[in-house]
Order: C-alpha cells, then sequence, then structure tokens
C-alpha cells in the first residue's frame, strides 16, 4: 500500500524542523499524530527514516534519500494548486531577475521552478553577480528584482527589500567530534578550534560579524569562497565552520557524514530577501513572482 501525502508532510515537517515536538506546533497537529505518521511511513517503505537522539531526530542515509522524492512530491502537488488557482491571474512578459551565487545555490532553483509553473508564459531572465553590482543594476532600471542577502543593502534610500528566509548560523562538525556530544555549545567553547569560513561575495561583511562575536578571536585555519570546499574540509577534520542553516547539507561529496549544532550566543542571522527599486512602478510580472515567491519556504535538511 502506497504512503499518504498527509505522512509525507508530517515527515518533511519532522525532518526540517529536528524535532517531533517542533514539527507538531508547526503543522498544527499532535506529537502522537507526527510519530505515528513516521512510524507507519517506516513500516511501508521497510526502512528507518530516522535516528532518535537525545536532542532530536535525526535522518539516517535512507531518510535524506526519500527526503528528496516527498519533497518533489510536495512541490508537484503545490505547483499544481498555485497552476489551477493562478489561471485566471496569468500574466505573460519578461522578468529580469538578479541573484548572488549563495542565492543561486541554495534558493534560486526551487522558487524559479514554483514560478514557471505558476506563470509559464512569463519568460524569466536571470544573472548572477556581486551583490554592489545588482544593485546597481537594480537601481539603473536594468533588473525588475533581485535575490540577495539583504542584510547587506547598501542603497537603502533608492531600494527596497522584503525577507522571504530567516536563517541562523549552526555549527558544522565532523563526525565524533568531541563538541558532538556536548548538550550545550558555546561561543566560548569554540575558542581552540581552527574556523573554516565561507569567503563568498555577500557573505564576507556576515564572516566579519561573526568574528566580532568572539572574545578571544579563534584560529582561522582557512577561507573558501565554494561551500563544497567547507563541507569537504569539515568533512575531513581540518576544523569546523559557522555558516546559515540555508546552507547545510550532512554529506561532503566524498560521502562523508558532516554534523550540525546550535550555538549559544548573540550570533547575527542571514536574512535573504527581494529587492527591487523603491518608488518603481510593478510591473505585472514582477507582482507575480513576487506573489509566490511570499509564499516560499527554502528548503532545510538536517
Amino acid at each position: 500500500m502506497s504512503f499518504t501525502l498527509k505522512q509525507a508532510r508530517y515527515f518533511v515537517g519532522a525532518a526540517e524542523f529536528g524535532t517531533i515536538s517542533r514539527a507538531a506546533v508547526e503543522l498544527s497537529v499532535s506529537q502522537s499524530a507526527v510519530t505515528e505518521a513516521i512510524k507507519d511511513l517506516e513500516a511501508r517503505l521497510g526502512v528507518r527514516l530516522f535516528e532518535r537522539r537525545r536532542r532530536g531526530i535525526e535522518l539516517t542515509h535512507d531518510g535524506h534519500v526519500f527526503l528528496r522524492h516527498a519533497k518533489a512530491i510536495l512541490t508537484e502537488v503545490s505547483n499544481a494548486e498555485i497552476n489551477l488557482s493562478s489561471r485566471e491571474s496569468t500574466v505573460s512578459g519578461v522578468l529580469n531577475l538578479g541573484v548572488t551565487s549563495l542565492t543561486a545555490g541554495y534558493v534560486l532553483s526551487d522558487l524559479l521552478s514554483r514560478f514557471r509553473r505558476a506563470q509559464p508564459y512569463i519568460d524569466t531572465r536571470a544573472i548572477e553577480d556581486t551583490g554592489d553590482y545588482l544593485e546597481h543594476l537594480l537601481v539603473g532600471g536594468e533588473l525588475d528584482i533581485g535575490i540577495m542577502v539583504v542584510t547587506n543593502l547598501r542603497n537603502h534610500h533608492a531600494l527596497h527589500s522584503e525577507i522571504l528566509v530567516v536563517s541562523p548560523y549552526r555549527l558544522w562538525l565532523p563526525l565524533g567530534h568531541r563538541l558532538g556530544s556536548k548538550q550545550s555549545i558555546a561561543v566560548e567553547d569554540l575558542a581552540e578550534e581552527r574556523l573554516i569560513l565561507l569567503d563568498v561575495d555577500e557573505m564576507q561583511a556576515e564572516s566579519m560579524r561573526l568574528l566580532d562575536v568572539f572574545v578571544q578571536k579563534p584560529t582561522v585555519a582557512f577561507k573558501t569562497r565554494s561551500v563544497e570546499a567547507v563541507r569537504s574540509l569539515v568533512a575531513s577534520g581540518a576544523g569546523v565552520a559557522l555558516l546559515p542553516d540555508l546552507v547545510y547539507r550532512p554529506w561532503s561529496l566524498e560521502g562523508e557524514r558532516i554534523e550540525s549544532r546550535d550555538v549559544s550566543g548573540q550570533l547575527p542571522v542571514v536574512q535573504v530577501g527581494l529587492v527591487w527599486r523603491r518608488g518603481a512602478s510593478i510591473s505585472g510580472t514582477t507582482r507575480a513572482f513576487i506573489s509566490v515567491a511570499q509564499s516560499f519556504h527554502a528548503p532545510r535538511l538536517r
């Protein structure tokens, strides 16, 4: 017998929020409903989807495989609903969209997929560049809208922004690291750790903000512009990393496990949002994109 959409939703909720209790609150159901749905799902699939930990639940390898399928199924269902409900408001034209490298890799594909299904007659043309250059194009009217880290906006007087995703920092650790067994990790616990920094355009200012949190500055072992390099370095034990939850994935390209943990303290958050020229007349294609984006939730993997 096949699984139900409700079971898939409860499973994805548990995977995204990391605990049964938090998933139940977010889904507005009882904890027992989530627990029973996951147990039934595991029985139907014949695999374990989660490992139970003291601090919550964690996806198994089979769980990660199924998560991709479950999210794709739920996305298709959502797309069908959007497509049918938006037929009367379907518009046509060109949308010129700008993205930074971070948002291109971790936000754009899912959001653009939803938008294309909701508005199939809009020709979307996207470019990737630095935040500063995208701001220049937006102010000059060469782009209709941008998706970028809005914390770093420089032209606040000329640009309007709307936050889509607020992503807290989490600690990335190799499997078996000494801090992995701690119930509570504080910034002070990282003083003697070797830190790997992501030095890509829109994260440079964020990294400086992050380092300001430390009373005793940590040793920066490596700076890289590649998130995949950070993953590989952490997984191999070269150091630890503090990065927004948005970019976390539990496996390196080499197939080694990476764990993530919450860190107590006044860590900054990364805000990703839409940006468009303040006071400009908003086209129908731009309004359509904003409408789809406002219901968007960036994918998270734990």
